[in-house]
């Protein structure tokens, strides 16, 4: 079987920087066949849709395992659909397992991504998320998968010295550690890291922000955020709060276009 895969550079708007990911319009509906390309891959997370009825479904595969909710692939896999696909749509819905139905809007040099919003609870165990960053949070949650870790500043989450060890042994998914900006460009910094999933550190992740923007939104009393995750390669994301809902907008590059053999 011959199927056409695509890359995308997702939360940016230059080559080299936010987070890739591949993207696949297909049949394929094997989880076991679609793990073994996603390792094979070995990008943070591939998208695999796949059309029935006119209804598009949607699954995201890490290296190590399969992901519930994945903002940046989505995003990707929007792109692809407005470029290749449907290139005379502004909409892209998708079904996805988990989280019901997704939608991508495309509106000027923007893609927004349309999320269910996470819910928080304190997290008590501060010792032990303090000894895989090696520094005291002041604040902790945990969310649908992850973890938050509140930091005392941004230049504290630029520096940050993760015990990745130890962060495998958490059950949850990853930990979000992030700050308020320390420029009035942008409202809050992050950074992602999920190990257990193949993914050390996440370049850029949509689906953190679902976690995020309901925390910096109360934090700051406003609806309208920019938000920089600061990995190496880095990525802006524009977020809004919108009830039950987020939206995290962000741009995409087409690094890649070629065919698979399986």
């Amino acid at each position: 079987m011959t199927t056409s895969i695509y890359y995308v550079d997702a939360f940016t708007d230059q080559l080299f920087s936010g987070n890739p990911a591949a993207v696949i319009f297909s049949e394929i509906n094997d989880e076991k066949l679609m793990q073994k390309v996603a390792a094979e891959n070995n990008l943070s997370e591939t998208a695999f849709i796949r059309e029935e009825n006119g209804i598009y479904h949607i699954r995201w595969f890490a290296p190590l395992c399969e992901i519930d909710l994945c903002g940046h692939a989505t995003l990707a896999s929007a792109f692809i659909y407005f470029k290749y696909i449907q290139p005379e749509s502004t909409r892209f819905e998708v079904q996805s397992l988990k989280n019901g139905t997704l939608t991508v809007t495309k509106k000027d040099n923007l893609l927004i991504l349309d999320f269910p919003k996470d819910s928080l609870s304190k997290y008590d165990d501060f010792n032990f998320i303090e000894k895989i960053i090696n520094t005291k949070p002041t604040e902790l949650f945990i969310g649908r998968n992850d973890v938050l870790a509140i930091a005392e500043s941004e230049t504290i989450v630029r520096n940050l010295d993760i015990n990745f060890e130890l962060l495998k042994t958490s059950s949850v998914r990853g930990l979000i550690v992030s700050a308020r900006g320390e420029s009035e460009s942008c409202d809050f910094v992050s950074r992602f890291f999920a190990p257990s999933a193949g993914v050390y550190e996440d370049p850029v992740t949509g689906s953190a922000h679902t976690t995020l923007i309901p925390y910096w939104s109360e934090k700051l009393n406003k609806t309208s955020l920019k938000a920089q995750q600061l990995s190496e390669r880095g990525g802006i994301l524009f977020c809004e709060d919108r009830g039950d809902r987020v939206f995290i907008g962000g741009n995409a590059v087409e690094y890649l276009k070629g065919e698979i053999n399986i």
